[in-house]
């Protein structure tokens, strides 16, 4: 089963422009479905996959014979796992520039695609990606007559209670397609270790030759522990036997094959904040779920605080929102700035709310940085107050993409 993916119509609107079209994404986020159903729209198209080895042979040791057989004569070409073309950019470079085929490939690693060709396609290339579902992608598949509610300025409590079941489901189990279409919580989990199988098995050992993948898989798992907080190098350190610098370079690793995202800190006093520490969040909270050993319903985790943070941080991500987190030297915190139009923005994330109630660290930012608007999130609560003429928004957690 398809379901539309709100970047598709994003990539249609590049479809007849020459540039090469790139889709990168974690694995298993669907980029194979979205190129077979972008296929279906266009005519005299062809689709392969580096996946199937001879075909990857041609490409590399036989260009001509691979143009024969795949660009002569051929409006759109797909090519799927294009990273496993070691200095494929070249080849591609080539075939851009004496031929009018317009070529779509995707790739599961934009570290891997930037090393080995993006340097040949300088200016021949528009990059796309992929993520698992959004939110109201999830919503367009699970209960696609909701949406249409979300316009309204007050939900009423039946909506919200009904909306947060699936925000529930959503952040236990994530929205990596193949889960969101499973029937069964079995199955989901099912399909979860598999993709971490995959994932470390494929991305790692064989595209990015890591060999200590077991000290590997002991950082992903401190990591998805210690979400939400600082990151502790230390900690670390002592429980994966990584040094500094390599503790690092792996959390690049790991966002550059989609697995985390980093928050880093908001300053522009260096005196009065703290700089450089970061906080790691995982790109899907089902994927941090089967790491941790931990698929609980929320009331009964002591790290859905944690969980509702990661989720504001993947909504913010994949809306193309660049975040940071504020933390002063004596203490005061805020979960979230984001800068929309000039405008520093703090967002506040909480469980559980009954009354408007905001902590002295948002409104310390709120007046230093003169914001015009703040927003605090928690599950149910809805509400909006001035702070002198701050308008401060309370808002269910799953309305994020939504209010910013």
């Amino acid at each position: 089963m398809y379901v539309k993916r709100t970047l598709e119509s994003k990539i249609k609107r590049f479809l007849k422009r020459k540039e090469i079209i790139a889709i990168v994404g974690t694995r298993r986020c669907g980029k194979t479905t979205l190129m077979k159903h972008l296929l279906k729209n266009v005519k005299n198209a062809k689709y392969i996959s580096f996946d199937d080895q001879e075909t990857l042979r041609i490409f590399k040791e036989d260009i001509n014979l691979f143009i024969k057989t795949y660009i002569e004569n051929t409006d759109f070409l797909f090519i799927d796992e294009f990273q496993y073309a070691k200095e494929g950019g070249k080849q591609l470079k080539f075939i851009y520039d004496n031929h009018n085929t317009k070529i779509i490939i995707s790739g599961s690693s934009v570290a891997e695609l930037s090393i080995q060709s993006l340097k040949y396609l300088v200016g021949r290339i528009f990059i796309f990606t992929l993520n698992p579902f959004s939110f109201m992608e999830f919503l367009e598949y699970k209960e696609k007559t909701l949406i249409k509610n979300f316009s309204e300025k007050r939900l009423s409590e039946v909506f919200i209670d009904k909306i947060f079941k699936l925000y529930e489901e959503y952040v236990i189990y994530g929205a990596y397609p193949e889960v969101v279409l499973s029937k069964t919580e079995e199955e989901k989990k099912e399909v979860l270790k598999n993709i971490y199988n995959t994932y470390l098995l494929r991305e790692i050992k064989e595209i990015l030759q890591i060999s200590e993948d077991f000290k590997l898989i002991k950082l992903i798992k401190a990591l998805a522990l210690q979400v939400g907080n600082l990151v502790n190098y230390q900690e670390l350190s002592s429980l994966t036997g990584f040094e500094h610098k390599e503790i690092v370079n792996y959390i690049n690793i790991l966002k550059k094959t989609f697995i985390c995202l980093e928050s880093k800190p908001f300053f522009t006093n260096k005196r009065k904040e703290l700089v450089k520490t970061p906080k790691i969040f995982f790109l899907d909270t089902g994927f941090r779920n089967h790491v941790i050993g931990n698929f609980q319903k929320l009331d009964t985790r002591t790290d859905s605080g944690a969980l509702n943070e990661n989720f504001v941080a993947i909504e913010l991500f994949k809306k193309e929102i660049s975040f940071n987190y504020w933390r002063t030297k004596a203490g005061a915190e805020v979960d979230f700035i984001i800068e929309i139009n000039n405008e520093l923005i703090p967002i506040e994330v909480k469980s559980a709310l009954k009354n408007p109630k905001y902590g002295k660290s948002f409104k310390n930012f709120v007046e230093e940085y003169k914001s015009k608007k703040g927003f605090i999130l928690s599950s149910r609560y809805q509400n909006k107050i001035k702070l002198n003429k701050t308008s401060i928004n309370f808002s269910p957690i799953f309305l994020v993409s939504k209010i910013v």
